[in-house]
């Protein structure tokens, strides 16, 4: 039960993170029934990554682990700050008889909220992690080049990290930093390094920690939401138990759940990648004959991924580590706008004179509740841009999609004014200034938006600006794929114009006003929001796409990564349609609720046929070890790399067997985090813009193993600064010409392994 030990452990590192800044989320969502505390653990992750990142880029703070704790007392000190600063705010506003925004009482249920996000925080924890124990391997799709990042950070003093698989060479004497979105696996090696755990250990649990926040966080901001509409806009009591209800249900579905495509267990399945219409083989219920990454490539030459599916087969890419930053921003973005519309409608109450009716609510918030600080926009619009830098960082298509879907709240909240131009204005500096640091060391890999099914006289032009027309570029996706992926968002956006027309009609009928339907507007146009820009990101990918490498893949990657977010933002938006059908009267909420549960039902098959099909029947014995696989695969291969982690410190270039994406080469480099010669050749194809950068050098690699002469091969070895050779079982079946005698004349064996066929080299320069 060792891993239990080790989990608690990592877990109580992110407790006191979250407790640490929980006066920090408490003065960003002090009007949130939880406070903010469902944000605490990810606005620590958050801000302490931010600054071991400035600290490493301007060389003011290596990244050490003492150096961690430093900072964090720093931060231990502000938020002490601001919890004195709250409670005495907090002190002068109730002698005035005044509510406090940034703080509220510790009532019941905030106490019974705070239990449960805590709850489900460690229920995400504990059941990725027993889970990828069932499988704990660090190999296969893209996990080496997400665990080389991470340990290219964990070895870097300052940044940015060494790219490990481009190593020095003439023009770049120091080497290649890492051309890619890696602030989320700094975040993950900042844990891994804060905690001091072994990296294949940490990598699990930084992907089980991804999978606790998006639980607590898709909860808090359901959670919040409504009871947000209860105590706010409605002016009524919280409804403890049923608005709990919403939010699991809500983090559920975001963080575990599918789309329609479940439909197809209950076909006679289809060969990958040929899908059919499921109407026609439709059978009874198959799970045998369903495959779950199909849900993910429904549409041919596409991907449309989604948390559960992320979760599944564990690759930490950028998108994973963007759940956790994506939630916070939303909550901003809410936040935001639930105050603004709160100001709104106190101005409207004060105008006409309108009595706010006390019934049975034991804190009726006054008037001062909707009274925004001067410069409370200007403040959060920066926050925003800060935001939507992280993302950029962290995940380069999620900057330009929340700028926007900031832009147009603000455009819903300001309209054309001075407000609007100042915001957005503030937000678009704040996003330059924090993304500098990494733009500073960054050149982007993607050459121009392409327009899909480009006419033939735009061909004949080829490009305007940045866009571009290209030959031959043409794929569309049927309506009836598009609602099998999303039908489930789609339905309930019908499902909310209903209940919006029902009530208006009620109202007609009575000839009044409805009760609450003036009330929940201001929240019903925030979801039609939502709803409409998820949409919008799902539409995008039919007209134009992001330009990359991919010849018949070439909108794959456009798609992915707005229909992630539009997956994310539209699912809290789903749930909250589920409960504002509860408002509805007679038989017509009850019909409803069964067009809403039916879609509900398949998208939550999902799981139940994705991790049993990838984990098996969860009867092994936990590892959590992801390193383990080695022992019975590449012994030698463990060995060495133990040896390296043990005994080589800093960064030196290594030389290992080259070898394509998505295979075992490259495994020395991707474990211990040291720039080897040449690695994955489409990966740096992709990051470099040119098939040469890698192509090259593989004729390079060949002559150092190959070669009779050593003269020839120190020769090469000097000039990519190659320090250490590796001669494994991999090197001699990709080399079978290799010639060991050499390395022994140009350096000195200094590591042997238990079974004689490995070795690691140092060269004597």
């Amino acid at each position: 039960m060792e891993w239990i030990y080790i989990t608690l452990n990592w877990y109580v590192y992110i407790l006191v993170l979250g407790i640490i800044f929980f006066p920090l989320a408490q003065r960003l969502f002090g009007p949130f029934l939880d406070r903010g505390y469902g944000f605490s653990k990810t606005l620590a992750i958050l801000f302490l990554s931010y600054a071991s990142f400035i600290g490493g880029v301007y060389h003011l703070v290596g990244f050490t682990r003492i150096n961690l704790f430093i900072l964090l007392g720093l931060f231990v000190l502000i938020n002490a700050y601001l919890f004195v600063s709250d409670r005495r705010n907090a002190k002068g506003a109730q002698h005035k008889g005044r509510h406090s925004m940034k703080v509220g009482k510790w009532d019941v249920s905030f106490i019974v909220v705070v239990i449960i996000e805590e709850l489900l925080f460690l229920l995400g924890l504990f059941f990725l992690t027993y889970t990828r124990g069932m499988d704990p391997s660090i190999r296969g799709l893209e996990k080496f080049m997400d665990f080389g990042f991470m340990n290219s950070v964990l070895r870097s003093n300052y940044f940015p990290p060494l790219d490990i698989w481009l190593s020095a060479d003439p023009t770049h004497p120091t080497g290649y930093p890492i051309n890619y979105y890696y602030f989320g696996h700094l975040s993950g090696a900042m844990l891994i390094k804060l905690t001091g755990i072994l990296p294949e250990i940490g990598y699990n649990l930084v992907l089980a920690t991804i999978c606790g926040q998006g639980a607590t966080l898709a909860f808090s901001l359901i959670v919040n939401i409504i009871a947000a509409v209860q105590k706010y806009f409605l002016r009524r009591p919280i409804r403890l138990v049923r608005t709990v209800f919403y939010g699991i249900i809500g983090s559920i579905v975001l963080n575990v759940g599918g789309n329609l495509h479940t439909i197809y267990l209950f076909t006679q399945g289809y060969p990958n990648e040929s899908p059919v219409p499921f109407w026609n083989i439709m059978s009874w219920y198959n799970p045998t004959k369903y495959w779950y990454p199909n849900a993910t490539r429904f549409i041919p030459n596409t991907i449309h991924e989604f948390p559960a599916y992320s979760y599944v087969v564990a690759d930490l890419h950028g998108h994973v580590f963007d759940i956790p930053f994506v939630m916070l921003t939303f909550g901003i973005v809410f936040m935001l706008f639930m105050r603004w519309k709160l100001k709104e409608k106190a101005k409207i109450e004060l105008l006409t004179g309108q009595e706010v009716k006390q019934e049975k609510v034991e804190e009726q918030p006054s008037r001062s509740i909707a009274e925004l600080p001067t410069h409370y926009v200007m403040y959060t619009s920066a926050f925003l841009g800060f935001m939507a830098a992280i993302h950029y960082m962290t995940n380069a298509f999620d900057g330009p999609i929340y700028v926007l879907f900031a832009g147009i709240i603000f455009f819903v909240l300001f309209k054309f004014s001075f407000d609007l131009v100042k915001s957005t204005v503030v937000m678009l500096v704040a996003f330059l200034i924090f993304s500098h640091p990494f733009s500073a060391h960054f050149i982007p890999f993607v050459s121009g938006v392409a327009l899909n099914c480009s006419p033939e006289f735009l061909v004949k032009i080829g490009k305007i600006g940045p866009f571009l027309f290209e030959k031959g570029k043409c794929q569309s996706s049927p309506l009836w794929m598009l609602f099998v992926l999303w039908g489930f968002y789609w339905i309930s956006l019908v499902l909310h114009t209903l209940v919006l027309y029902f009530e208006k009609k009620a109202a007609e009928k009575k000839h009044e006003v409805a009760q609450y339907s003036e009330a929940l507007s201001y929240i019903d146009s925030f979801i039609l929001v939502v709803f409409i820009f998820g949409t919008y990101l799902i539409i995008v990918p039919e007209f134009f796409y992001i330009k990359d490498i991919y010849p018949d893949h070439f909108r794959a990657n456009t798609m992915f990564k707005l229909g992630y977010q539009a997956f994310m933002m539209m699912s809290i938006a789903a749930i909250y349609v589920y409960y504002r059908i509860s408002f509805i009267k007679g038989i017509k909420k009850y019909l409803l609720k069964a067009v809403f549960i039916v879609p509900l039902f398949l998208v939550l098959l999902y799981p139940f046929s994705a991790f049993p099909s990838y984990y098996g029947e969860y009867n092994k014995p936990v590892e959590i070890n992801g390193a383990k696989w080695f022992e019975t695969t590449f012994p030698e291969d463990k060995e060495i790399i133990d040896y390296i982690q043990k005994n080589i410190k800093g960064q030196p270039n290594i030389l290992e067997a080259q070898g394509d994406s998505y295979t075992d080469y490259e495994r020395i480099s991707a474990y211990t985090g040291l720039p080897t010669l040449a690695g994955w050749w489409v990966h740096e194809w992709l990051w470099r813009g040119s098939a040469d950068v890698i192509g090259q050098r593989i004729p390079d690699v060949e002559t150092i193993y190959n070669t009779q002469d050593p003269g020839e091969a120190i020769q090469v070895l000097n000039k990519y600064r190659i320090s250490y050779v590796v001669v494994a079982p991999q090197e001699r079946t990709r080399y079978p010409d290799l010639s060991e005698d050499k390395f022994n004349v140009i350096g000195k064996k200094i590591f042997t392994t238990k079974s004689g066929l490995g070795a690691l080299y140092k060269v004597e320069k």
